[in-house]
């Protein structure tokens, strides 16, 4: 079965939202336009962009013989509506209603307006009309804005979940680790996606903050108080804290039991505004990611190619997200 993905996105997200949907759904979403065809059938409610899925039904080469095609459905056990998705054209708010009732008018069963049990819809694309089940997607990741503990400078919850999707596109059997989860925003868009995830940080005050926000969405204590450069190192302790942490906070050591290594990293590399980590920290940042996973999304807001490159990885897509004068890097790696 066909479907029909169509998105919308900020100018200064545009990049990001090509390659999640890219990734997510193994197909180009169409520049110009506010779709993308796959056959992959994803939820809408993973992705920040997506605002409808279409699964194609019926396709025919005009509205009449589309409408007589749709009369040989008949919805059963519930209610519906049929809906008019823009996707490559502009259309105009009279002529969608007059398609949807039209189609509508040949599909057999209960209309309902109002709240219906399920949702159908028609487009034009390219020429060619479809007709098919529709979902709508629920902007999950905006619920999440309203968390106790933020920090300015963390990653919005828009970015962070097309981050997840970027490093997880498949949820089923993937295991993935946030090594440097600061106050989880990360973790809180992978768990409620149902991903597989684990995250420590170096920070004390910034696990109790993730632990806080995890709580309060009804979600599972993952998080550890770790240095990322020591975990899956056999017999190996976390230190205690180095500049990538909070200078007099205590880190509680916690040895490890065995090599673990994970299907995705998601690496949101430690930034300040006042001063710069050392270079030697990351690569030892890098490399330890290298040794947890084979496939890594890092988000910097520095040029960090050379040490990527020296820490074993190969950069296999890239974009960058704009917000004002501020630029962050998302950096797919294997």
């Amino acid at each position: 079965m066909e479907h029909i993905y169509v998105y919308a996105c900020h100018e200064d997200e545009q990049a990001l939202c090509q390659l999640e949907l890219r990734t997510l759904l193994g197909a180009e979403a169409v520049l110009g336009a506010r779709y993308a065809v796959s056959a992959r059938r994803v939820e809408p409610s993973r992705s920040p962009f997506l605002k409808l899925r279409l699964d194609v039904l019926f396709e025919a080469g005009s509205l009449p013989e589309l409408a007589s095609m749709v009369a040989t459905l008949t919805v059963q056990g519930s209610t519906f509506k049929v809906a008019f998705a823009e996707t490559d054209a502009a259309v105009s708010t009279d002529r969608q209603r007059e398609v949807a009732l039209e189609i509508g008018r040949h599909l057999r069963g209960k209309a309902e307006m109002r709240r219906p049990e399920q949702w159908f819809a028609v487009t034009e694309l390219g020429g060619r009309w479809l007709f098919g089940h529709c979902s709508y997607g629920e902007a999950v990741w905006l619920q999440h804005q309203q968390k106790p503990q933020n920090y300015s400078t963390a990653l919005s919850t828009r970015v962070a979940r097309a981050v997840v999707n970027i490093a997880v596109p498949i949820v089923a059997g993937t295991k993935a680790i946030d090594p440097c989860c600061g106050i989880g925003t990360v973790l809180v868009e992978a768990m409620s996606m149902g991903i597989d995830i684990v995250g420590c940080d170096i920070n004390p005050l910034a696990v109790r903050g993730a632990r806080v926000n995890l709580e309060h969405f009804g979600m599972p204590n993952v998080v550890s108080i770790a240095d990322m450069r020591t975990l899956g190192l056999v017999g190996e302790h976390v230190s205690s804290p180095t500049s990538l942490g909070c200078i007099g906070e205590q880190v509680v050591e916690s040895p490890t039991s065995q090599q673990v290594r994970y299907d995705a990293l998601i690496l949101d590399m430690p930034y300040n505004l006042c001063s710069k980590l050392p270079e030697d920290e990351q690569l030892q940042m890098l490399q330890s990611a290298r040794r947890l996973a084979n496939r890594a999304v890092i988000v910097t807001t520095e040029q960090i190619d050379p040490l990527i490159a020296k820490a074993g990885f190969r950069i296999a897509e890239r974009c960058t997200v704009n917000k004002g004068n501020f630029i962050r890097q998302i950096i797919v790696c294997v």
